[in-house]
């Protein structure tokens, strides 16, 4: 595991400590671990919404209503 040296904020200093001292993590390491975590699936998540987005714009137009989107939309997550 590589071993960091960061600064921290006062205040972000003192969330770390009152998160640890809760008990809900048993380090700042595990703690600054869990919130990078987070962040790279947060990102994943993001690029998967641009990369759907941009094939939408690609495809083009339709003359489809509203409604028969929604339909063939609920069809697709359905299966």
């Amino acid at each position: 595991m590589a071993r960091q040296s960061i600064s921290l904020t006062e205040p972000n200093d003192e969330w770390l400590k009152a998160q640890v001292n809760s008990k809900e993590y048993a380090s700042k390491s595990e703690l600054v671990n869990d919130l990078i975590r987070q962040a790279r699936q947060q990102q994943q998540q993001i690029d998967l919404v641009r990369l759907k987005l941009e094939k939408a714009e690609k495809s083009g137009f339709t003359s489809d209503s509203k409604d028969q989107i929604l339909a063939k939309s609920k069809d697709l997550l359905n299966g």
